[in-house]
């Protein structure tokens, strides 16, 4: 795809991964992901644990450079190493099967909640999958507000 977010220099790959899907789960645990999404996803990539009760998805080559940022967080912080914990112990290679599939593990719909419909979104240079319930409940939460996170990013400059 096209875009100007999730350039990785280290790789040169270029991912935009932009929009908002909704899917069903069927009763093995699988959703589709949409296809604008799969080609730049590859044929096997990362799902994790993400922050908020959702899943992050990555393409391996974006992993990768994760990975080295979180291999050089100090083991000697506390904090450092439950991230780090919690983020390799939940991850898994998914792949798509033909009708464009992937399975969830259990564990994984259980940390996202997930049950019967998903809200798979792109964010740059990841997919998250959300359960349908935990993502209107995050929509609507008056603390993230589109108005007062704009403001928020101005104060970093953005």
């Amino acid at each position: 795809m096209e875009g100007s977010g999730g350039y990785t220099p280290e790789s040169g790959v270029e991912y935009m991964f932009i929009g908002e899907y909704q899917h069903s789960i069927d009763k093995k645990g699988r959703v589709i992901i949409p296809s604008k999404f799969r080609e730049d996803l590859g044929e096997t990539f990362i799902i994790t644990k993400g922050l908020d009760n959702c899943l992050f998805v990555y393409p391996l080559e974006e992993w990768k450079i994760l990975e080295e940022k979180l291999k050089s967080l100090p083991l000697t912080r506390r904090d450092a190493r439950a991230f780090v914990r919690f983020f390799f112990a939940g991850a898994t290679e998914g792949s798509l099967d033909k009708q464009g599939r992937v399975l969830i593990p259990g564990n994984l719909r259980e940390h996202s909640r997930l049950k019967s419909e998903a809200v798979i979104i792109g964010v740059s240079n990841r997919v998250e999958i959300w359960s349908k319930d935990e993502w209107n409940k995050y929509n609507k939460n008056d603390d993230l507000s589109y108005e007062s996170i704009a403001e928020k990013m101005a104060e970093l400059g953005i």
